[in-house]
């Protein structure tokens, strides 16, 4: 057998000699270091440059044949670097299987791309767990600014029992059949869209990481959803859910909710320092808002009352819920007013119920929109520096007083606004 000693400008450490010879079966067989040195044997073949294999002697004096590839590539940053990465053992991997991988390779490696980083991408994907990848990305998104109701429910989504069973497969595992059975076992059309909706913006955040190859997400079947976010409830479907309302957190946050048009976890969050009797007024800072503004709610008589009836702990910091985290049961407590009236409804729909109310009774729409926070728009934002506080605080009087004659059937103190 020759052997052609050949220079491949890719340092070796303490081998000594480089060879080259058509490497099949017989011929790896039959090679051996006897200088016990070490030594590479390249394939002679020109489309396998780089391929080649490792003779050596282990601790024992075992001669080991190991199929290697050899090669260089640039990096992202223009760095050029050499590799030597292992292919398999001879004679588990034969030599036809060693020169298809390695045909793949040296495929790949001309194109540009770095087949031992894929591979390391690979084995580091197969390794991360679905529900430990959740956490990562929860607490980047924490990081991000996410906050609130989008945050809870993103964590409701992900960690819950929605997609149960996929929190101990590898990210990289997941495959769009597995998704779609997790989405046939919900069966309210509504829930399986936004739990997909959820899964979707986690593996998009997988794929950006390199976690995973293939976006599961893009071609599942959902079912169809025709729940409208456009629900309003009515006066009497108001007095409905108000006499439904329990002496309960969950009862006090609803009504809370339909007084001051706030989102769900900016009242289920609330705590005592939040809330000044003395001034009048609930204080959320950015941090606890949407779109991270500031936003004050005016302390009606109603609500005044309801505050005033929640039992008041020093060691506790939060008016509902847990002493450390607030109101949690949600979708448990929904239960028990979810069937107090025939249509279905969200408790989004008591905030949008409030702002139609305000529009209805005669405040201005500027104001309106300021009462539920949102932003001023266009050239107003630019050069209206008011803050329309005593406006405000007339829309939630008005409001106020509207719910009461709902729910005591009186008649109305007073009077509406008109522009």
């Amino acid at each position: 057998m020759e052997l052609i000693c050949v220079s491949t400008g890719v340092s070796t450490g303490n081998l000594r000699g480089q060879f080259m010879t058509t490497l099949d079966a017989k011929t790896v067989a039959a090679l051996d270091d006897p200088a016990r040195r070490g030594v590479i044997i390249f394939d002679s073949e020109p489309t396998l440059r780089g391929f080649g294999i490792r003779v050596r002697h282990d601790h024992s004096g075992k001669v080991r044949r190991t199929w290697i590839m050899q090669y260089r590539f640039t990096s992202d940053d223009g760095k050029t670097i050499q590799r030597r990465q292992k292919l398999g053992e001879f004679p588990r991997m034969t030599a036809e299987v060693a020169r298809k991988k390695a045909r793949t390779w040296r495929e790949k490696i001309d194109m540009g791309t770095d087949p031992a980083g894929e591979r390391e991408i690979e084995r580091v994907a197969t390794a991360l767990m679905f529900s430990v990848a959740v956490e990562q990305y929860l607490a980047k998104q924490q990081e991000k600014g996410l906050r609130g109701e989008t945050l809870r429910l993103s964590k409701l989504y992900l960690t819950g029992p929605y997609f149960a069973s996929l929190h101990r497969k590898p990210v990289s595992r997941i495959t769009q059949s597995d998704i779609n059975q997790c989405l046939d076992r919900i069966s309210a059309a509504p829930t399986a869209v936004m739990a997909h909706k959820r899964l979707s913006a986690f593996f998009t955040w997988c794929m950006k990481r390199e976690h995973c190859a293939v976006h599961p997400c893009l071609n599942s079947d959902l079912p169809p959803n025709d729940f409208k976010r456009e629900r309003v409830l009515s006066d009497a479907e108001l007095r409905i859910v108000w006499d439904c309302c329990r002496d309960d957190d969950y009862g006090r946050i609803v009504k809370l909710l339909i007084l001051s048009g706030c989102r769900a976890d900016e009242i289920g969050q609330l705590k005592w320092d939040e809330i000044d009797l003395d001034a009048g007024a609930i204080k959320l800072a950015p941090e606890r808002t949407k779109n991270g503004r500031p936003h004050t709610v005016p302390i009606t008589d109603m609500v005044r009352e309801i505050i005033e009836s929640i039992p008041h702990k020093v060691s506790r910091d939060y008016l509902f819920g847990s002493r450390t985290d607030g109101f949690k049961s949600w979708n448990k407590a929904k239960l028990a007013l979810g069937d107090a009236i025939a249509e279905r409804w969200v408790v989004h729909d008591l905030r949008r119920t409030f702002r139609t109310g305000l529009g209805r009774l005669g405040v201005r729409p500027d104001v309106a929109e300021l009462c539920v926070n949102h932003r001023k728009g266009g050239m107003q934002a630019i050069y209206d520096r008011y803050n329309y506080e005593g406006e405000i605080a007339a829309a939630f009087a008005t409001w106020s007083d509207h719910v009461r004659a709902i729910v005591d059937g009186t008649e109305r103190k007073v009077v509406p606004l008109r522009a």
